[in-house]
């Protein structure tokens, strides 16, 4: 059996074009961050506004990472007047902090925080979103959002980024980590790391949060459909990899994203830039 190591670097030798080849229907490219962001606000828009017109709610699994989106998305809905009465948002995950809370919505790295301000409360009193219908994880409902996702039928769309290692949310490597279920967890220190040099608190590693609720690899890969967005976003080629290894490596526990291949309908959006060959190879 090949190591993980020298599938990646096969993987690595790949130029774009035989990537965008390879992948076939699996991967859309856009020509820049920008185009990703839009791309991902249209999306969104577009699946509520067909829900609507037929009468049906829109049951969505959403990200903070990527968030360019969301000003976007907020404009189209604004621009078409779309009511949102019958959305249904789960947000996928948040950090904790030492005593075991939720971080407040005053804290800077606070999720429920940055979604509030770059899209929700922008929303609140003008396109009928109901505050029950807005799910952060936390600890007062980690234990409860696999049965509210089956008592409404399930995910239309999981909707979310790829972490460096292959994290979906906060589904970090694990053993068996496509059955995990919502939960409190102990981030490693790849996350901890990529996460504060990307989070502009100065690679603050000791004070940065250590663990996180997150919605589960099973209500992930139990949605209808998968959509994820995968981007450098910084000067950084840190995706590069993961993007290669979530499109053709071999699924297994050591990059849980490899397990969205055993679904019947996913697509990994990304950019331009993400797609080039590392110049440094190794």
């Amino acid at each position: 059996m090949k190591k993980r190591s020298d599938e990646v670097r096969a993987l690595l030798e790949l130029i774009p074009e035989d990537i965008i080849k390879k992948a076939g229907n699996h991967l859309i490219v856009c020509e820049n961050l920008e185009e990703l962001h839009h791309h991902f606000a249209q999306s969104i828009f577009s699946e509520i506004q067909l829900n609507n017109s037929a009468h049906n709610p829109t049951k969505l699994i959403l990200p903070i990472g990527p968030v360019g989106q969301y000003p976007i998305l907020q404009k189209l809905i604004e621009k078409e007047n779309l009511s949102l009465a019958h959305c249904w948002f789960f947000f996928m995950d948040e950090y904790c902090d030492e005593d075991g809370f939720a971080l407040s919505t005053i804290h800077p790295l606070s999720f429920k925080r940055i979604a509030k301000t770059l899209f929700l409360i922008p929303l609140k009193d003008n396109f009928g979103l109901n505050d029950e219908q807005i799910i952060f994880p936390g600890e007062t409902n980690i234990s409860n959002i696999s049965n509210m996702i089956e008592d409404i039928g399930g995910i239309d769309t999981c909707y979310g980024g790829i972490g460096i290692h292959g994290h979906i949310a906060f589904n970090e490597p694990a053993l068996n980590i496509a059955e995990s279920e919502p939960r409190r967890v102990h981030l490693n220190d790849f996350t901890i790391t990529i996460n504060s040099i990307r989070a502009q608190v100065g690679g603050n590693i000791e004070n940065f949060p250590k663990e996180a609720f997150t919605i589960g690899m099973k209500q992930i890969l139990g949605a209808r459909r998968i959509r994820l967005y995968c981007r450098n976003g910084t000067p950084y080629d840190w995706a590069n990899t993961i993007l290669r290894i979530a499109l053709f490596g071999k699924p297994g526990d050591d990059y849980p994203v490899t397990y969205i291949r055993n679904h019947p309908d996913y697509v990994i959006i990304t950019d331009s830039d993400t797609l080039k060959t590392p110049e440094v190879p190794l």
